[in-house]
């Protein structure tokens, strides 16, 4: 009958917790679809408002160059969705490929050649032939994207670990204190009789100790989610910068076509004249002349809403892992407001005496009712405890205006509790110095300086020695004869 009670007792108790953790997980994941959904519909909005309008206003300047613009909102979407893209360069190398189209459409009764491209493409950030827009494009829509794809990778990784801990299994101590918790009233006859509150909590924070470890880096991750939201408005407002893209390419032809004859005379003055072409133009770039696209500008107000939800759900799970153990005690185990002096104790009806154990592993030293092997933690709790660092890292460079990969996110992580934290440049440096690193040469060079080599010269110094006294000696010998 024990055993059975005991199978029972773990099996309701882990039913328990993962539908604890479900109400949480709900939370996240509504949360991601609904970021992830308004992020890619301004995205699609923006691609779409592009291939309606450039047609009529450019016609074969857009017809001859689709595959540009597609290829762009491709490497947006692809960085967006986390691969390992250089979004600054995504976008100045369409920007250089969008100049090289623009300048031979203009200039057809030239013969350009790829060597002369090139040298337009040097002289490009001295002519400004797009104006300011390249630059203030990649200004705000690195720090836009950066914002939004680390916000919705963080929304992930949150329901992902609590996802993984719900389904840590319990420890065979555990399975015990709970089945005594729960079942030893039965035994004594006293079936209606509720657990003691504070008895559940010192069973519920012994169990869960592992899980309430996580309540520092959870915290951490939840502030930076909230700091980063805020970047969504202001001089970088999400709406503003990814919904508008395709008005602001409008934007620089534009500027391009207009100021046509200024940036060719400036082009040959820096490269020299091209030789002429000996084909005839339809002269179709002439004949259009496209105007900034006028879209009606996003008000905001359904991020603004999303962001303010979001928040107030973010608060609510904040402490979710210290309050796990209340949570259970008190909607699943004990009455929450019993008589204190007619509870089930753990031995028979009456005030429950124990003080009540902290939260997290070290408290539990002295737990009363489950026993705890501080010294031993839960490895899957811990790899998730790395993985809200990476990922606290990610959002707070984020905010910054910052974009780290996980890997370099992995490295400052891992050094940060051996006591020698540094920057990164720093502690490169401090790598190639460590003569610990790898076998030392050892050169009689005693002027150079670098703590590799002096750590070499050092070594030397005894075998110096030795040679310096066998000398001594055989001499010494010599003149005795």
């Amino acid at each position: 009958m024990e055993e059975n009670f005991a199978k029972k007792s773990q099996s309701e108790f882990e039913d328990t917790i993962m539908e604890a953790s479900r109400s949480a997980q709900v939370t996240l994941t509504s949360q991601y679809k609904n970021f992830d959904g308004y992020f890619q519909d301004l995205l699609n909005k923006s691609e779409k408002a592009l291939y309606d309008t450039f047609p009529g206003m450019y016609g074969e300047l857009y017809n001859q160059n689709i595959k540009l613009f597609k290829d762009l909102y491709s490497e947006l979407r692809r960085y967006y969705r986390g691969s390992n893209i250089n979004l600054e360069e995504a976008l100045n190398e369409f920007w250089t490929r969008l100049l090289e189209r623009l300048f031979k459409l203009m200039n057809p009764q030239y013969h350009i050649t790829d060597e002369y491209l090139d040298c337009l493409g040097k002289h490009s950030e001295q002519h400004k032939p797009f104006g300011e827009v390249p630059r203030d494009l990649k200004l705000k829509a690195t720090r836009a994207f950066i914002a939004v794809r680390s916000y919705v990778q963080g929304l992930s990784v949150g329901s992902e670990v609590i996802k993984k801990v719900s389904q840590v299994s319990l420890s065979h101590e555990c399975t015990r204190a709970i089945m005594k918790l729960v079942y030893c009233p039965y035994c004594r006859g006293m079936s209606s009789v509720k657990p003691c509150n504070n008895y559940c909590h010192n069973v519920m924070k012994g169990c869960l100790a592992n899980q309430a470890d996580l309540d520092t880096e959870w915290r951490n991750l939840i502030d930076s989610m909230m700091l980063v939201a805020d970047r969504f408005d202001g001089p970088s407002n999400v709406d503003t910068v990814i919904g508008t893209i395709h008005t602001r390419i409008a934007e620089a032809i534009s500027n391009m076509q207009e100021n046509k004859d200024s940036i060719t005379a400036k082009v040959f003055q820096g490269c020299g004249n091209p030789k002429m072409s000996t084909k005839t133009s339809s002269g179709e770039a002439k004949k259009r002349r496209g105007k900034a696209v006028t879209d009606d500008k996003s008000s905001g107000l359904g991020l603004e809403k999303l962001v303010s939800d979001a928040k107030g759900k973010l608060r609510e799970i904040k402490d979710y892992w210290v309050v796990l153990p209340s949570t259970l005690c008190n909607e699943k185990i004990t009455s929450g407001s019993t008589n204190e002096d007619k509870c089930w104790n753990g031995m028979a009806k009456g005030r429950y005496l124990p003080e009540v154990m902290g939260d997290g592993l070290a408290n539990q030293i002295n737990n009363p009712e489950v026993e705890v092997d501080i010294t031993k933690p839960d490895m899957t709790i811990r790899q998730q405890i790395m993985q809200l660092k990476i990922m606290t890292n990610r959002l707070r460079n984020a905010y910054n205006g910052n974009d780290v990969d996980f890997q370099d996110a992995s490295d400052d992580i891992s050094g940060s509790g051996s006591g020698d934290s540094c920057p990164d440049e720093v502690c490169s440096e401090r790598l190639s110095k460590n003569p610990s690193t790898r076998q030392p040469e050892i050169h009689a060079i005693p002027n150079q300086s670098g703590r590799g080599v002096k750590g070499a010269s050092s070594k030397c110094l005894p075998s110096f020695f030795l040679i310096f006294l066998s000398v001594a000696v055989i001499a010494t010998q010599y003149l005795w004869r």
